[in-house]
């Protein structure tokens, strides 16, 4: 066989056969992600998760250092069911509009007094009308009742429908008087969006993300009510959480600054 001939043959076998190592590698790749009941990408919606998360705790911590806010809802934080924050709310349009955003749960067990969560949520709205501009929001709701907690453990619960709802935005509006709603719900943004509101805004269950984060596919009644699912990285949540929920305030108003 001329030498040419014979180079071309080495070459053809040696890629075959780095070929197969490779196929071998991707099966072995994904048998042991099987065998050990980790889904071969889970780590990357893992990450994402967690990230919401860290983000949820400070969204929830910048409301908590907000003395006006503190103060003026003092009875309420102490007393609410659960917190959904929601550490970004995009919206934007011209004419036709629309809003989302994503956010994690965390709901108090009646009996125990512990909080249990999070558990991850979508939240959207379409809207038409006059409007322009756009802004990011981060969001805090209280859930005050157990029916807004309740309703909150499946998808589809419309805020102004399902769910009352009272909406104010951080250091506008506060006052003492006595809110009934199943959720109050506080915003603080940049930017400019005429017309915006919660009214209409459909909150969902996020299962992808709760499979993803707790590495099970568990319902929002499991991981809210039944208080399963573990991840460490949930701590510092739930830690800021029973800090808002009962840290004691001052008995005389928050002195505001001229500024």
């Amino acid at each position: 066989m001329p030498i040419r001939d014979t180079l071309k043959l080495t070459r053809r076998i040696s890629t075959e056969a780095a070929s197969r190592r490779l196929r071998m590698l991707v099966v072995g790749f994904v048998l042991i992600s099987i065998g050990s009941g980790i889904p071969a990408f889970a780590d990357k919606k893992d990450e994402k998760a967690q990230l919401l998360v860290d983000r949820a705790k400070q969204t929830l911590d910048m409301f908590a250092s907000d003395p006006q806010f503190t103060y003026y809802y003092d009875g309420y934080l102490k007393t609410a069911k659960g917190f959904l924050i929601i550490p970004s709310m995009a919206k934007g349009g011209f004419i036709v509009g629309g809003s989302k955003g994503k956010g994690a749960l965390v709901a108090m067990d009646a009996e125990s007094g512990e909080w249990n969560g999070p558990a991850f949520y979508t939240l959207g709205s379409a809207s038409i009308g006059l409007q322009a501009g756009g802004k990011s929001s981060e969001i805090l709701m209280i859930v005050t009742s157990d029916r807004g907690i309740n309703r909150l453990l499946n998808s589809g619960a419309k805020l102004g429908g399902d769910l009352s709802v009272a909406v104010g935005n951080l250091g506008e509006g506060l006052g003492s008087a006595d809110v009934r709603a199943d959720i109050i719900a506080f915003s603080k943004s940049k930017g400019f969006f005429g017309g915006a509101s919660l009214e209409g805004s459909v909150i969902d269950v996020s299962q992808s993300r709760n499979r993803a984060y707790y590495g099970e596919s568990l319902l929002a009644s499991d991981i809210l009510v039944r208080g399963r699912g573990e991840n460490e990285g949930s701590l510092g949540l739930v830690e800021s959480v029973i800090k808002i929920s009962t840290i004691d305030h001052s008995d005389e108003p928050p002195v505001e600054s001229d500024d």
